[in-house]
């Protein structure tokens, strides 16, 4: 056997041993408990963030001995990290007291107007209207907001641990296929829209309208669902007295937000735009709160991984997806990505020459659907991860907990967009 297919099988071994690390960070997090004496290193292997990217530790290693280690340089070199980055950095900045100071505003007016009780509008629209935000302000920036709202609102309340992981599922499939109504939020669409040809009248017309109503009806049916727990949490509520957030900061940070997002595709530029942003956040801490940096790293850390990892996928993945009919790989699309980033996937899927335009509405239209089923399916799953974990039991989401959510609400996103 030849030495770089040797390689291929022990990458793909690995992405396998990555994707099972996943499913069984509880029991390192209850084994950090049973022995004290390394409990820092099993609190760390237990944090999903840090899987992917310590298999890609291993796969790089690997890749050093069985060649060199120029030849594992060279690989990474060849890898592009500009996803991670850019999740990193627009993270951080949507995270900011005023950004989300503003949205909170929005959806507050918003939900005055709507014939539902506070709490009813509150929650319908962190499910449905911030999401469908993210086809503006990108979908990382978006499922940011929604789980810092959804956390200071409902997480941190006496809400019960199925109202949690149900709200999280939709959450994910929401964000998921919530920001298609332009060509640069949804990281799959990202991949693939520049080659395709994709602008936002194609976007709009052929997944905006269907992603949107799949959106408002999974909302609708979570607000439905708790509706009693939502009421009950509506009596004890306390809203907090905040000094008004000056007009200019809020302008600011919606331009260094702005900004980022333009020059999405440019990391030199955002990241130099990012060391001038935490400048100016130094200059005026009275209107910040803590910054999101070490949650914005380890979800980097996270997405760095996968590509790493992913890059050493495509053997197999390609084949498979060159061989399929649309409907056969539209649900091929969804199930794999269970399993790796939809990003990644749709990646793939660009490089097979020869695709019909039905066969690629399928593939990026399954892998949308299927961004919710597990943390590591869509790239701005590891930040809602990462901000409402320390809600849940021991401070760890099941993965079976989370995809047994996200069903309902992906079948729906399955229908609108198979049958419309």
């Amino acid at each position: 056997m030849a030495i770089d297919q040797l390689l291929e099988y022990l990458a793909a071994g690995l992405f396998g041993l990555a994707v099972l690390h996943t499913f069984s960070t509880k029991y390192f997090l209850n084994l950090a408990h049973r022995s004290p004496r390394h409990a820092g290193l099993w609190h760390l292997l237990g944090e999903v963030e840090v899987v992917f990217g310590f298999w890609a530790l291993v796969l790089v290693t690997s890749m050093s001995m069985m060649f060199d280690l120029h030849h594992a340089i060279a690989y990474l070199e060849s890898q592009n990290f500009t996803e991670p980055l850019f999740v990193f950095v627009i993270l951080v900045i949507a995270a900011t007291k005023p950004v989300l100071w503003l949205v909170q505003e929005v959806v507050s007016r918003i939900a005055h107007v709507l014939p539902f009780s506070r709490q009813l509008s509150l929650y319908l629209l962190c499910l449905t209207l911030v999401p469908l935000l993210g086809s503006f302000i990108t979908e990382p920036a978006a499922m940011t907001l929604a789980a810092l709202m959804l956390k200071e609102r409902f997480y941190q309340k006496n809400i019960s641990s199925r109202m949690k992981y149900m709200t999280l599922g939709v959450l994910f499939v929401n964000v998921s296929i919530g920001g298609v109504l332009t060509p640069f939020a949804a990281p799959p669409v990202l991949m693939v829209a520049e080659k395709w040809g994709w602008d936002i009248a194609f976007m709009s017309s052929s997944f905006g309208w269907k992603a949107a109503c799949a959106v408002v009806i999974n909302g609708l049916l979570m607000t439905l669902w708790f509706k009693r727990e939502l009421l009950q949490l509506s009596e004890t509520e306390h809203v907090k007295n905040e000094t008004r957030m000056p007009i200019a900061v809020v302008a600011i940070h919606l331009l260094f937000l702005g900004m980022t997002v333009w020059f999405t595709h440019y990391p030199v530029v955002f990241l130099g735009l990012f060391m001038f942003f935490l400048g100016y956040t130094e200059a005026y801490q009275r209107y910040q709160d803590r910054l999101m940096l070490r949650e914005g790293l380890l979800v980097a850390f996270f997405l760095a991984g996968l590509v790493v990892l992913g890059g050493m996928q495509q053997w197999w993945l390609q084949p498979i997806l060159a061989g399929l009919n649309s409907t056969v790989l539209f649900f091929g699309a969804m199930s794999l990505t269970a399993i790796t980033d939809n990003a990644a996937l749709t990646y793939l899927g660009s490089l097979v020459s020869g695709l019909s335009p039905e066969a690629k509405y399928a593939l990026v239209a399954g892998a949308l659907t299927g961004g919710g089923l597990t943390v590591i399916a869509n790239a701005p799953n590891p930040a809602g991860y990462a901000i409402l974990k320390d809600c849940f039991d021991e401070g760890a989401i099941s993965p079976s907990g989370l995809f047994l959510a996200a069903l309902i609400p992906t079948a729906i996103a399955a229908f609108f967009f198979l049958v419309f």
